[in-house]
């Protein structure tokens, strides 16, 4: 990495005492683990847009898909003074260089995903937060989640690595642009890209072999969107056995037979729910340093994020 990776937080979760009660709700995952790597960048839309702390907690009503912001005892809609907001801020958060966003669940204003929304008082966990759907609007590409979920190591993992990817693109975009510089990325990133997606694995390639044909801004923007849409999917361990298989092909010439028979093992157990990811990758890097493969040494693949995160542990 070259640039410092920025990603938006719900202030709250920073341990920023600006809840409607006067509290926070500290995530010791994200100061104490990814704050090493990851400068934040806090927002808390109820009190940047005016509302007072502590404040009269907030629901959302209506219609899900345009839903209202009404405060619970009086009723008073407070709808038009966030969209207000949430217009003003998505551009400001422009010149923020993220590459993420973390909201708080179940929030009316930063909940991104099943937030609770009433009709004829009763509620339903069909909404998202006027700003969270603001900035998913805004930036359709930009890796959200929200803290809750990243509780799940799959989802967590699946969210860091499209975080890191943003960034490496962005430092790619600083740097030369030419179709001779994006083949160089995109062969980095190959096997990674298998790994979530063969369908957009292919589709890049051809992409990439047929970039001289295509304007480089038009190509650098299809790449891009490619790229995120890729990420996005999720690593299964079908597609990540599939990606390991490919990797032990590199080594079908030199590997011993105890060698060979003891990776076809470890990959098999991963297979299995038996080891953990890192476990076969572990062994084939090893391998790659032991017999000098150029051509894995450089697969972002076998290195995607900071081995600290202890992101490929998870059975």
């Amino acid at each position: 990495m070259t640039s410092q990776i920025r990603i938006g937080v719900s202030s709250c979760l920073l341990g920023e005492k600006v809840r409607y009660d006067g509290g926070h709700k500290h995530d010791r995952y994200l100061t104490d683990t990814l704050g090493r790597f990851f400068q934040f960048v806090p927002v808390c839309p109820e009190v940047e847009c005016g509302m007072p702390i502590p404040r009269e907690a907030m629901r959302l009503e209506g219609d899900p898909a345009s839903p209202r912001l009404v405060t619970n005892r009086t009723g008073i809609d407070k709808t038009c003074q966030m969209l207000d907001f949430c217009r003003k801020k998505v551009v400001e958060l422009e010149g923020e260089d993220l590459c993420g966003f973390i909201f708080k669940k179940d929030s009316p204003s930063s909940g991104l995903f099943r937030v609770k929304v009433y009709n004829q008082g009763i509620p339903a966990k069909s909404g998202s937060g006027l700003f969270a759907a603001a900035v998913v609007r805004h930036f359709p590409l930009l890796p959200v989640e929200e803290e809750g979920r990243l509780n799940d190591p799959l989802i967590r993992e699946n969210f860091i690595e499209r975080v890191f990817t943003l960034r490496r693109w962005k430092d790619f975009l600083r740097g030369e642009k030419s179709v001779g510089a994006l083949v160089a990325f995109h062969t980095s990133h190959k096997l990674l890209v298998m790994a979530h997606s063969p369908s957009h694995y292919r589709e890049m390639g051809a992409l990439v072999a047929h970039g001289t044909e295509i304007p480089l801004d038009q190509l650098l923007e299809r790449y891009r969107h490619l790229l995120m849409e890729a990420m996005a999917l999720h690593a299964t361990v079908s597609k990540q056995t599939n990606v390991l298989h490919h990797i032990m092909g590199y080594f079908k010439k030199v590997l011993t037979s105890a060698e060979k028979a003891e990776l076809v093992e470890t990959i098999t157990r991963y297979h299995n729910h038996l080891v953990p990811l890192i476990v076969p990758l572990t062994l084939l890097t090893h391998y790659v340093t032991k017999y000098n493969q150029p051509y894995l040494r450089e697969q972002i693949y076998l290195t995607p994020h900071p081995a600290e995160l202890m992101l490929r542990n998870h059975v």
